[in-house]
């Protein structure tokens, strides 16, 4: 889907629910997370908010030390779906199943972060990706330093965040909170210059299939 289609479908967050200023630690919508000072946060609902062209920040850059201890550094060239997550979130907790499945599925034609923004050390962090079986890296940043990186409309203000950037760097859309389906994802992807969606696993017994 072209840029100009997507201008078609912006959806736009009320001016009056944005902070005035980024800052560097998010108000979890399923935690209780300190030191925002007085300024409100949106929680997070799974809305989707979707850039137009001419809206939208310059390139991201982003590094830092990841849970593993090894130094990430962003790289332009592919799609790449970034997601702001901790191990203590509920619904992070929930969609984290979905983004190990399809960052195996894509195969390498989609690149996936994570931003650990809160736990007590990258060890637990790390641990916890063990657990799950989540391949992608994770930038440990409980300083909220890695935040920066997004500016504008496109600062995460909710935990978890999920953010799609084209192959430029450049945030062309997020989503505030749990991802509403892997439908949503896997479209927000092919509308960033993403391949199409791979095929969804087979559904165990009494589970329906995703739509």
């Amino acid at each position: 889907m072209s840029r100009t289609s997507r201008a078609t479908r912006l959806l736009r967050r009320p001016a009056s629910l944005l902070p005035a200023v980024l800052l560097p630690v998010l108000l979890a919508g399923c935690s209780n997370l300190t030191g925002t000072g007085d300024l409100d946060y949106v929680p997070g609902n799974g809305g989707v908010v979707e850039f137009a062209f001419g809206d939208q920040q310059p390139p991201v850059e982003l590094s830092g030390e990841t849970t593993t201890g090894e130094d990430y550094t962003f790289s332009p060239g592919t799609v790449t779906v970034v997601n702001v997550w901790w191990s203590g979130c509920g619904p992070c907790i929930k969609e984290m199943p979905m983004l190990t499945e399809l960052y195996a599925a894509y195969d390498g034609d989609v690149d996936f972060l994570g931003i650990n923004i809160r736990d007590t050390s990258a060890a637990n962090a790390r641990s916890f990706e063990l657990d799950r079986g989540v391949d992608y890296p994770s930038i440990y940043a409980p300083d909220g330093d890695a935040l920066l990186a997004f500016t504008g409309r496109t600062s995460p203000r909710s935990t978890p965040t999920t953010l799609v950037l084209d192959e430029s760097g450049v945030v062309v859309s997020l989503i505030n909170g749990e991802i509403p389906s892997r439908t949503t994802l896997t479209n927000l992807v092919e509308d960033a210059g993403g391949p199409p969606a791979p095929a969804p696993p087979e559904p165990t017994e009494g589970e329906p299939a995703d739509g």
